[in-house]
């Protein structure tokens, strides 16, 4: 993140040409849902169909550069300073834009975060030593004029240590491969994963210092597949994510869009909060 408007724009594109060549692979994985090419992306495209690549992913080493240096006087190093840094990044509804609103629920339970089971199962569960905080909030926007609903997700999560933070986005990719199929509630599930690992100075990347995508489709139980990303991003001990699905009446690129601006204004809030005077 390089905090001015040049550097938000470049972060735009980056995830754009990344949700661009996921979604392609991801529908030819499921045989479902809209195609698209990328040209620019081809030569990071993954080596085939339905399985994910964490080509250029996170490591669970100390990254060698970083993209915003905090005051080391602002990080934070109880649970307490944690929650209130996590819960002023996360996006409420009207920060996503005009018409959404709150999901039910529309916020996590404190003390707690999202973990993906033996079964590929998401459940929630206690915060684990070396994590201080983690916050989701969920908002949709609702169906109308022929457009299906769009459902997002934002989420913070801060570290007591920059190896811990790092160490989530190795295990980001990890769960791809391990569960290409997850279910996030017992009647939904996510088909088809992709993942793309895209680490500070990779592929032009220069706002985050690593970053994670993910592209498949979703559906409830007897429902229409429809376009999922996740999108993941790090900067120092405070990781962001923001999940956008949606179907009927909105393209892959504008949900790509909406999913990007979301991560980049998150990430503006993790570095207006942690930079010094």
């Amino acid at each position: 993140m390089t905090g001015n408007a040049r550097g938000t724009r470049s972060s735009w594109a980056t995830w754009l040409v990344a949700g661009s060549l996921l979604a392609g692979c991801s529908a030819q994985a499921t045989g479902s849902g809209p195609s698209r090419q990328s040209d620019a992306a081809t030569a990071s495209a993954s080596p085939g169909a339905g399985a994910a690549t964490p080509s250029g992913g996170a490591s669970a080493s100390s990254p060698a550069s970083s993209v915003f240096t905090p005051d080391a006087s602002l990080v934070p190093r109880t649970s307490q300073d944690g929650g209130r840094l996590a819960g002023s990044v996360v996006l409420a509804p009207a920060d996503w834009g005009r018409g959404f609103v709150a999901q039910d629920p529309a916020e996590s339970t404190p003390g707690t975060w999202a973990v993906l089971d033996e079964s590929c199962r998401w459940e929630r569960e206690k915060l684990p030593r070396g994590v201080l905080a983690s916050t989701s909030r969920y908002s949709r926007l609702p169906a109308g004029g022929g457009r299906s609903a769009v459902k997002v997700t934002a989420v913070a999560s801060v570290h007591a240590s920059v190896l811990g933070a790092d160490e989530q986005l190795s295990t980001t990719l990890e769960e791809v491969l391990r569960c290409p199929e997850q279910r996030p509630r017992s009647s939904e599930r996510i088909t088809g994963l992709m993942s793309l690992g895209t680490p500070f100075g990779a592929r032009e990347q220069e706002y985050a210092d690593d970053s994670v995508l993910e592209a498949g489709q979703f559906a409830e139980d007897g429902g229409t597949a429809q376009s999922y990303r996740w999108m993941v991003a790090r900067l120092g001990t405070v990781v962001v994510a923001v999940s956008v699905t949606g179907g009927t009446g909105h393209t892959d690129q504008e949900l790509n869009e909406l999913g990007s601006k979301a991560l980049a204004q998150m990430l503006t809030r993790v570095e207006q909060r942690l930079k010094g005077k």
